[in-house]
């Protein structure tokens, strides 16, 4: 998904082939669930290897991209992908397709808004749901950045797909990656103009990940969870 995403909006990819099983390249340091059931009763040499070879490269790399955007006066749409299991605990997740933020992030959740308005308009049986199944807010990397950077500067959104579509794969995760990218477009255009109107001169001007429109494109795509 997120190589799509970034060969479509011709955006920086940081991509991550290490398992969780090794480590979670979306927790924060300290997090219980940083290390799996696997690593987490290894030495702590072996551990703190584990974190300077895999997990802190990956980090500052995407930490890098967006600081040299916001550095440079652009307005950073960071899409974060990732795939989530469609039952939990015995329970049935009910979405095709989730997209979290924070709901305290202002730019975070007008795209959110918008994204999913476009992909009701593109894909109208398509289960969409905003903050499911987890909480934006969460503990994450999109979590970690917006401490760093303020909302006018950074605009960080994890994209979830049900991995029951991912693996059933065919012609229906061929056409979602398509509808995922072109909808996002869409929001990405329409925030645009909205942002030009209301702070002339100031308009985004971004590219950040798999996703891009012709006023305005995402900036950065990862995925560092596999």
């Amino acid at each position: 998904m997120a190589r799509a995403l970034a060969r479509a909006c011709r955006a920086p990819l940081v991509l991550s082939t290490i398992s969780r099983l090794l480590i979670d390249l979306n927790r924060s340091i300290g997090h219980p669930q940083l290390f799996s059931a696997a690593t987490r009763g290894a030495p702590a040499k072996l551990r703190a290897k584990i974190v300077k070879l895999h997990y802190r490269p990956y980090r500052v790399q995407v930490e890098r991209l967006v600081r040299q955007s916001v550095s440079r006066g652009r307005r950073v749409i960071h899409i974060s992908s990732h795939s989530f299991t469609s039952e939990l605990d015995g329970k049935v997740r009910g979405a095709d397709v989730g997209l979290l933020y924070h709901p305290g992030r202002h730019g975070e959740a007008e795209l959110c808004a918008r994204w999913k308005a476009s992909l009701a308009a593109f894909a109208p049986k398509l289960r969409v749901r905003r903050n499911y199944p987890y909480a934006g807010k969460g503990d994450g990397l999109t979590s970690h950045l917006r401490l760093r950077f303020p909302p006018g500067a950074y605009v960080g959104i994890e994209l979830e797909v049900n991995q029951s579509i991912v693996f059933a794969a065919g012609r229906r995760w061929t056409a979602l990656r398509r509808v995922l990218i072109d909808s996002l477009r869409t929001a990405c255009a329409a925030s645009a103009c909205h942002d030009s109107r209301s702070a002339p001169g100031n308009a985004l001007r971004t590219i950040s990940t798999p996703y891009a429109a012709s006023h305005a494109r995402p900036h950065l795509a990862d995925t560092g969870d596999l």
